[in-house]
């Protein structure tokens, strides 16, 4: 093995156009680390934001991303995982990352891929499917069964509305226009265009009686805050971007619940329970698609060596679908 590896690196201060392909010094596995050799690398809207907002954590050739599938190289010591298994991972904001030939990861949270699904299927599958997971998994049930995914034509919104059919709800959902049909074969009931002015109406006229029992907002904690006079008593308010830090609704009203969604934390937050929890629905989510319960939002290929400008791609919005990569 070489004692290098090919990586795009960030530089502070310089967004996208700071990134720069660099030799890396291959790293070795301490106790509890796998070392995974990358075949297909997925980007995220955090990746993009991230190299453009900063991190603590990061300096001059860190490597972004969080979403990736390969084959194990090497373990550290206590790690109970055959050299060329197949995992896909979701890596800490604090580490390098997935943009890269190697990435070195926290052994609890690798995740076994299966049998029959690909490699660049499976590095799609983790940040947006997982996401989705815990938001869902934030709302108990209610005396309604309605609920409103804003922004479901993104890939977590995508995979959100798969979720919450199956789980048995009546799930409405906004997305441009172009979405609708495909969402409406989800099993949505109905999508609204976000971009008319009248959407909200016509959704209140849709549900008649019944109350918006939960929100899931993919667009921002404004946003989000903006549509809590939607909700009925007792409702939910899931924001998948920011969170909300004043009650949007007047106290002793109709005392909603407030929730934030924050995947990457469990790196520096999570206990092994949570880890152990998060990697087996993982698990579940790659299994789910294997077999045709999950369908996956479209696939944009793009070469390793233009990632800067697909990430460019993605933030700008040129195209609906998930970026993924392989690597030889």
């Amino acid at each position: 093995m070489s004692t290098t590896h090919r990586a795009w690196g960030w530089t502070p201060g310089a967004g996208l156009d700071g990134l720069e392909l660099i030799d890396k010094p291959l790293p070795k596995p301490g106790p509890g680390q796998v070392l995974v050799a990358n075949r297909a690398i997925a980007l995220n809207p955090v990746d993009w934001k991230i190299c453009e907002w900063g991190h603590a954590d990061w300096r001059q050739g860190t490597v972004p991303g969080v979403d990736g599938a390969g084959l194990v190289a090497a373990v550290g010591e206590g790690v109970d995982l055959p050299l060329g298994t197949r995992v896909a991972y979701h890596q800490s904001l604090s580490r390098d990352g997935s943009f890269a030939q190697y990435c070195l990861l926290d052994a609890t949270l690798v995740m076994h891929i299966p049998a029959n699904l690909d490699d660049a299927a499976a590095a799609a599958i983790p940040c947006p499917a997982l996401t989705a997971w815990q938001a869902l998994a934030k709302v108990a049930d209610g005396a309604s069964r309605d609920v409103l995914v804003v922004g479901a034509g993104g890939a977590v919104g995508f995979y959100l509305v798969q979720l919450a059919v199956q789980r048995g709800l009546r799930v409405w959902a906004t997305a441009g226009e172009k979405h609708h049909d495909r969402l409406r074969q989800l099993g949505v009931i109905g999508v609204f265009d976000y971009r008319a002015e009248d959407w909200q109406a016509h959704l209140q006229t849709a549900l008649g009686e019944r109350p918006l029992h939960a929100l899931f907002d993919t667009v921002s904690g404004a946003h989000a805050a903006s549509l809590a006079c939607l909700l009925g008593y007792n409702g939910h308010l899931v924001c998948i971007q920011d969170r909300q830090e004043t009650a949007p609704l007047p106290a002793f009203s109709t005392a909603i619940s407030l929730h934030e969604v924050a995947l990457n934390s469990i790196h520096a937050h999570g206990r092994l329970l949570d880890r152990q929890a998060l990697k087996v629905e993982g698990e579940h989510l790659l299994q789910m698609v294997a077999e045709g319960r999950l369908v996956m939002p479209q696939r944009l290929d793009f070469a390793f060596d233009a990632l800067p400008r697909a990430l460019r791609q993605l933030k700008e919005g040129h195209a609906s679908g998930k970026w993924v990569t392989r690597l030889g």
